[in-house]
This record gives structure tokens, C-alpha cells and sequence, in this order.
């Protein structure tokens, strides 16, 4: 399994893992209250059924305490263990217990008179871990219509079976409810391989079309200044091969790159009697090349992604010690970008066959690099570079343009595309 979709999957059944564990708690609680409002919707309703077929809902006559009475011994013994009537004004009737609903008692706390409106319930668990139920009920007049004659409470003592059940009823809930959620990642998982899939080949295809018009440009300066593309892919490879040895990655690994294919940008704006001529520029010539720098800054700047080019396409011309163009920038104010792109610059330069000149030997290249340590190149740079010289000719050495390219392409790759590394 590649990192992208190991780190998918780990993700996905985390998030998973962790919903489903905490849906258990609420599923588990609104179940369980709505069983246990089941079981009092029950008793009410039986309750308030046989209050009112005792003829007890006339609790204000004389007879009222024997109308009370008669509800209760109905009521007790069955659904409660205790039962009290009250009429209107709180005043108790009747009381009936079992035997249980005397020992019961005791261990209910006490509680004020409720609200004779509306019907209303208590729970407690008992000390000694039973489950019991206080129910009041309001009883209509026979009398007058509307009004209330009074109240009914009844403590009911919840069977163990009863509450055994209540409590897997909600369980099986709970886990209904993780299983779901486990489920619905299993589902969600296949859809994010597949859209990060789709994301991947957009991605690719962007990549590749920045990558064409990259090399497009580089091309096109090439030929303008009588080269093949092949100075481009050679420095560009070179310059990011010397950027890994320094620690450059991600997005300034991006930058050096671009930048090295895109360094003479700008002399596309040179005009070709001056960019073409054989001979030495004069004074006046050598002003209008150097202004490429900073028409190849106006290209890149605001381009999009070529803007990332701008470090190398506005400093490659500075200098170490502060007597290059056009800002003649010094030692660490130069871009690193810049710095390493002027050693491979120069060293391919004289390393190169050019139709005025022949290529200068090895040893020779890196004697004159040498001599503009602490001038012309970062001395820590050219250190590093030295290391790496003999083994960046050796590589480089006999490359055609398509073998060039190829070994750029690697490069680009390692470093643009992301998502193809991790595949």
C-alpha cells in the first residue's frame, strides 16, 4: 500500500473509530430514556384508566376519601408498590403500600407537590441498585368539565428483567448505531481513493503542461542565442542536483529549477543584432544585454507559477562580493537560489563546446572556478560543488539533448510531482 492511501486508510479509520465511539454514549441514553418513557407512559395510562373507572374523580364531595380509598386498592399491588391520592389542593385521600412499598419508602427521597396540569415522572436508582419509578398523574372532575379533581402518585418498583432488557434494548442500539458508523467509513473509504484517483491525474496533467511550457521557453531562449535546449536541461539538472546536496527541497527545490530553465528569459527582449553578434559587445551593446535581467523579472513576475523563477531570473548576474548586476546584491543578500545557479552556470559555460569556442578542460574549469571564490561564488557553495564536480561530469559526460532531458524529467518529477512520488 502506497503512503497516500496507507495514510487514507489510517485516517478514515481513526475518524471512524472515534465518531462511532461517541455516538455510543448518546444512542445508549436516548434509547434507554425512551424505553424508560415507555414504562411510564404504560403505568399512567393504566393508572389514569382505573382511577376513572372507580368513580374516584369526584375527590371534593363527602365522598371523596372513600372514592380515593377504592382507586388506591385498585391501583396497588399491581403496577405500584405505593399509592397516594390528593385531591386539588394537595391534600392526601388515601395511601395504600405493599410490603415492598413500605420498605420503598424509606428509601425514596422526599419531594414537593407537584404540578397537577400535566402528568410527570421521577427515576431513582436505589442504594441498593434497583430502579424505581415516581408517576403523578392528574385526574379530571366527573364534576366539572376541564377542571382538575386532583392527582394521582404512584411509586412503581421496575421488575430486574424489565430493567435487563431496558438496558440491552439500548445497548443493542448503541452498537447498531457504531456498526453504522463503521460501515458508512468502509463505504466513504473507496470513494476518497477514488476522487484522490481523479485528483491525482489532474494533477499530473497540470504538472505536465507547466513542465512543456517551461521547457517550451527554455527552448525558445536557447535557439535565440544560437544554442540547442540542451545548456538548459544541463544547468537546470546541475543546479538541482547541487540544491539537494544543500538541503533545498519542496518549494524552493521548485524554485531553483524553474529558474534555471528560465535564467535568460528576458533576452528575448534583446534585439538579435546584439544577442546574435560574434564579436565583443561594446560599452553600449553590454548595457542593452544586461537589461534582460530585468526583462526576464518582468515575464516571470505575477506568472503564476513562474514567479517562483524570479530568484534565479533577476539575481544570476550578482555577484559574491557585490560587483554584479543589476543590484549589485552581496554576499547573503543574494538569493541561495541564485548562488548556486551562478557555480553551474559558469562551470557548464566553460565546460561546453560553443561555435566560438572550444570546451575548456576539466581541471582547467575548476581552477578558474576557484579563482572566483569569495568574488564571484558563495565559497560554501563552490565548496559543496567541488565534492560533486567530478561526478556531475562523469554523469553528464557524452549526454545527448533526449538523454539531458530524460535525466531532467527524473529530477522534475522527484520534486513537482508530489503524488507521483508517493505512488
Amino acid at each position: 500500500m502506497n503512503p497516500f492511501r496507507r495514510n487514507a486508510f489510517l485516517r478514515i479509520s481513526l475518524v471512524t473509530v472515534v465518531v462511532s465511539l461517541l455516538s455510543v454514549p448518546p444512542v445508549w441514553l436516548v434509547s434507554r430514556e425512551r424505553a424508560e418513557g415507555e414504562v411510564v407512559a404504560f403505568a399512567q395510562e393504566e393508572s389514569r384508566r382505573i382511577v376513572q373507572a372507580s368513580d374516584a374523580l369526584d375527590l371534593q364531595g363527602s365522598q371523596a376519601q372513600q372514592h380515593a380509598s377504592r382507586a388506591a386498592r385498585a391501583l396497588v399491588g399491581g403496577l405500584f408498590e405505593i399509592v397516594e391520592i390528593y385531591d386539588s389542593t394537595g391534600l392526601r385521600l388515601a395511601e395504600e403500600l405493599t410490603a415492598t412499598g413500605e420498605k420503598l419508602e424509606k428509601l425514596l427521597p422526599k419531594h414537593t407537590r407537584p404540578d397537577t396540569t400535566q402528568p410527570a415522572y421521577e427515576s431513582f436508582h436505589l442504594s441498593d441498585g434497583r430502579w424505581a419509578m415516581r408517576v403523578m398523574v392528574p385526574l379530571a372532575s366527573a364534576v366539572q368539565s376541564g377542571a382538575r379533581s386532583g392527582y394521582f402518585e404512584g411509586v412503581r418498583l421496575v421488575p430486574d428483567w424489565q430493567s435487563a432488557q431496558i438496558q440491552s434494548d439500548a445497548l443493542v442500539a448503541a452498537l447498531m448505531a457504531m456498526l453504522a458508523s463503521l460501515a458508512c467509513g468502509a463505504v466513504i473509504y473507496p470513494v476518497v481513493l477514488h476522487l484522490a484517483k481523479e485528483n491525482e491525474r489532474k494533477t499530473r496533467l497540470v504538472l505536465e503542461s507547466h513542465v512543456a511550457m517551461m521547457e517550451a521557453l527554455g527552448r525558445a531562449i536557447a535557439k535565440r542565442d544560437s544554442d540547442t535546449g540542451t545548456h538548459n536541461y544541463r544547468v537546470a539538472w546541475m543546479a538541482a542536483t547541487l540544491g539537494e546536496a544543500m538541503g533545498l527541497s519542496g518549494v524552493d527545490m521548485q524554485s531553483l529549477i524553474a529558474g534555471s530553465f528560465l535564467h535568460d528569459v528576458g533576452k528575448i527582449g534583446i534585439p538579435d543584432a546584439i544577442l546574435l553578434k560574434p564579436g565583443r559587445l561594446d560599452d553600449a551593446e553590454m548595457t542593452i544585454m544586461r537589461t534582460h535581467v530585468e526583462q526576464g523579472q518582468d515575464i516571470v513576475q505575477g506568472a503564476g507559477w513562474l514567479q517562483g523563477a524570479a530568484e534565479v531570473v533577476s539575481c544570476h548576474h550578482e555577484k559574491w562580493d557585490g560587483s554584479g548586476y543589476p543590484n549589485r546584491l552581496q554576499g547573503n543578500r543574494i538569493p541561495l537560489a541564485a548562488r548556486i545557479f551562478a557555480v553551474v552556470d559558469v562551470f557548464d559555460a566553460l565546460s561546453s563546446r560553443r561555435p566560438y569556442k572550444a570546451p575548456m578542460p576539466f581541471e582547467q574549469v575548476m581552477v578558474v572556478l576557484q579563482e572566483g571564490r569569495g568574488s564571484h561564488f558563495d565559497p560554501a557553495v563552490l565548496d559543496r560543488f567541488s565534492l560533486l564536480a567530478s561526478g556531475i561530469r562523469e554523469t553528464l559526460n557524452g549526454l545527448d539533448e533526449g538523454s539531458t532531458q530524460r535525466l531532467m524529467t527524473d529530477m522534475i518529477e522527484r520534486h513537482f510531482d508530489t503524488l507521483a512520488a508517493n505512488a
